[in-house]
């Protein structure tokens, strides 16, 4: 069976507060380790109304305090933002305190909009050193070199595993050359999916930390009883979309019957092909567009993401999500 995990932002949805979308991602991390989800992720963004997830590495630890067995990590920590020494300290502590169940995945945009940036970056040094900072990050979490002057304490020693995150064919170069595993951004930008599969499985080079290449796709779900109410729950997501490419984030908005009283055809059609990889509507329907994502791209593991506006509606659709997956394997 392909294993599935699941991206969970922390949505603070319209009417609702931070609280609420805190107390929500606990509850659904405790159910997905039911439904036999492997890892539980959360994703770094700051500035965003809708989004409850900007101290990542806080709320990790709260959701793995909170669960038993379920890998918990970022997809991911913007590394930009930070000084790797710092990221080390803090998943190493993760990890020590919950060994074996720590992921950290790594990404390249700053997750946020310019004046932000420039706000996490203070005293920071413009210019790209990525791939520097990601091996200065894997090193921290080596075995203890008695001629290093800096170590992560903790984080000698742990060895979390390290993930390359992007949608571009710049992070699947990056992680086969470092011999990482990668996940694609696919829920949001599926435009470079297929080619960045094949550069990073063309190009991977076996490393201490991975054998052979593993890919990992994110796919948005929206599953319900029905078609129409599946396509329904997708519009909080459609209309968030558009508002930030309108430049007005906001709150996870509440669904709608028509997507199409709310948006311009224009945006509609801009915010359904960033949307292009999910699986909306009736159990059925849901299965099947699994399947073919599968079967047309052949990951070695899926992640699912869906911001939907009513937490028991969110909470059925993973389950769902979780049955087909199952229904596959059967």
């Amino acid at each position: 069976m392909t294993p599935y995990s699941l991206l969970d932002l922390a949505p603070i949805p319209e009417g609702f507060t931070a609280v609420d979308a805190l107390r929500n991602t606990v509850d659904l991390a405790r159910h997905a380790e039911t439904w036999g989800y492997q890892r539980h992720w959360m994703a770094e963004h700051h500035n965003m109304p809708g989004i409850a997830s900007a101290a990542t590495a806080v709320l990790i630890g709260h959701v793995a305090g909170a669960t038993q067995s379920i890998r918990v990590g970022a997809g991911g920590i913007m590394l930009p933002n930070h000084a790797p020494l710092v990221v080390a300290e803090q998943f190493g502590t993760l990890a020590t305190l919950y060994p074996g169940r720590i992921d950290l995945g790594l990404g390249r945009a700053p997750g946020t909009d310019g004046a932000t940036a420039r706000a996490l970056r203070r005293g920071m040094q413009a210019g790209d050193t990525f791939p520097q900072d990601v091996q200065e990050l894997i090193g921290y979490f080596g075995e203890a070199d008695p001629k290093a002057h800096v170590r992560a304490i903790p984080g000698t020693g742990t060895h979390v595993p390290v993930w390359i995150l992007g949608s571009s064919l710049y992070g699947a170069q990056l992680a086969a050359h470092f011999g990482l595993p990668y996940a694609f951004a696919s829920h949001f930008s599926p435009d470079a999916l297929e080619q960045a599969f094949e550069v990073y499985r063309r190009s991977f080079r076996p490393s201490p930390h991975l054998d052979a290449p593993y890919a990992m796709m994110a796919i948005n779900a929206f599953a319900a009883d029905t078609d129409a109410e599946g396509v329904r729950l997708k519009t909080s997501i459609q209309q968030t979309f558009a508002n930030l490419r309108l430049g007005r984030p906001a709150a996870l908005a509440r669904p709608v019957n028509n997507i199409h009283d709310v948006l311009d055809p224009g945006t509609a059609a801009s915010v359904d092909r960033a949307l292009s990889i999910s699986a909306t509507g009736a159990p059925d329907t849901v299965r099947a567009a699994l399947a073919g994502f599968i079967e047309r791209l052949a990951p070695d593991e899926i992640i699912i993401t869906g911001q939907i506006h009513d937490h028991a509606a969110r909470l059925k659709s993973f389950r769902l999500v979780a049955e087909a997956m199952q229904s596959l394997a059967g």
